[in-house]
């Protein structure tokens, strides 16, 4: 009997040659992530348990990134209590400010996360490394600590849906307006406790980042995890990287899977998710006339290189509308410094944009851009759930670079043909 290439990878990790749906397994970690807010919960229930060294500092990732640089004194302590314990371990993968950046864009940046791995993390959007071709999914705290202790974590096998994209892409279409027609046909508990496995030709022509997007979000559907198998352009992404071995694996021809989607992506435009929840997407088409207050491009979902150069290019040229603000936040150093060689960040503050330092700033409602009682936001992160950037009567509306970026310069929801040429 087959196995889906999310089989594969646990059942390597948990030295079995089969394993299936349903069944509990204890793995073997690749690496073990947290950030400034979970890691610091997770360092206490491992001091509570006992644990005195990490099973291995290679293996491990400490990232300040959520209220880094720090906003308070409350998140100078956190980030102190992740930066105490990366010295007292002499964790390998600790990234102070200034080098950091968003944790799931700048792991696989720093070929940290590889094709053929498995990842825990104390963060929900673990699940963006399955672009690579690894199965990574979120834990809790104290899940960590454990890993941390023992380099394993326990895993009830997932069942699989099957999601096929086919057809051209229309203009202005990108990977995350896939996602959230995929989030809006399913729902954000379409996929529960199940691997999103994303194929089809229509992914051939994606870009990593593209990729990064789409596995970003499975988590908004519900998913365990989001996964696509490497292809060329993953293998080249990887290699290029990569300061160890990896191991490519793909789904089994009988493999089996609890359900298969397909999607035809020529009948797909530009999507919404209107508040607040990611399953509420429409067509741009079919948005109306909603005036807006702010405007974000960043996060870990959209903060990448090339989702900072396509909102320049509907951006450059053109002014921010004057009753907006525009916050463009870079998800990782190399992003930021790319920018700055590419004249990118010049267009944005031309436009009349702000441009930040890495960091996850308003995507949590942390700061960098929090949202006032009744304002409206179209923004590039993965959540638009009722006060999840800022007053629970403000709104967030969730969409691509291209028609953030278009947005931006309207005052209002538009499409990104509004305001460039493709």
């Amino acid at each position: 009997m087959g196995m889906t290439i999310t089989q594969k990878i646990l059942a390597r990790h948990c030295h079995k040659e089969f394993v299936e749906p349903g069944e509990l397994i204890m793995a073997d970690v690749d690496l073990a992530l947290a950030n400034d807010i979970t890691g610091p919960v997770s360092i206490e229930e491992f001091k509570k348990a006992g644990g005195k060294k990490v099973f291995d500092r290679e293996k491990i990732a400490l990232i300040p990134d959520h209220f880094a640089p720090n906003k308070d004194i409350k998140s100078a302590g956190l980030c102190k209590t992740l930066r105490d314990f990366a010295k007292e371990q002499q964790i390998v993968h600790y990234y102070e400010v200034g080098r950091m950046g968003v944790e799931h864009a700048l792991l696989p940046e720093q070929g940290i996360v590889l094709p053929g791995d498995l990842v825990v993390g104390a963060d929900s959007h673990t699940c963006t490394y399955g672009a690579l071709g690894a199965f990574s999914t979120g834990v809790g705290s104290t899940d960590l600590a454990f890993a941390m202790m023992t380099g394993k974590c326990w895993f009830k096998v997932p069942e699989t849906i099957k999601f096929i994209y086919h057809g051209k892409l229309n203009p202005w279409v990108t990977g995350k307006d896939l996602i959230l027609y995929t989030i809006g046909d399913i729902g954000v508990d379409g996929a529960l406790y199940k691997a999103m496995e994303f194929t089809g030709d229509a992914l051939k022509n994606l870009t990593m980042d593209e990729r990064f997007t789409m596995t970003n979000m499975a988590i908004e559907a519900g998913g365990k995890n989001g996964i696509m198998e490497p292809d060329d352009i993953t293998i080249e992404y990887a290699k290029a990287r990569a300061k160890r071995d990896f191991e490519i694996l793909r789904s089994d021809d009988d493999a089996k899977y609890c359900q298969i989607i397909d999607y035809d992506v020529s009948k797909i435009e530009p999507q919404i998710a209107l508040p607040h929840l990611p399953e509420n997407t429409v067509g741009i088409s079919e948005v109306g006339n909603i005036s807006i207050d702010q405007v974000v491009i960043g996060s870990c979902t959209n903060g990448r290189l090339e989702d900072m150069r396509i909102a320049a290019k509907v951006i450059k040229g053109h002014k921010v509308h004057p009753d907006v603000r525009l916050i463009v936040i870079p998800a990782t150093q190399n992003v930021y410094r790319q920018m700055i060689t590419e004249g990118i960040i010049e267009i944005f503050i031309e436009a009349g944009a702000v441009v930040s330092t890495p960091t996850c700033g308003p995507c949590l409602g942390g700061y960098m851009g929090i949202l006032a009682k009744g304002e409206r936001a179209v923004s590039t992160t993965n959540r638009n759930f009722v006060g999840r950037m800022g007053h629970p009567e403000s709104e967030i509306y969730l969409a691509s670079p291209a028609v953030a970026a278009a947005s931006a310069v309207k005052g209002r929801i538009a499409h990104p043909e509004e305001v460039a040429k493709i």
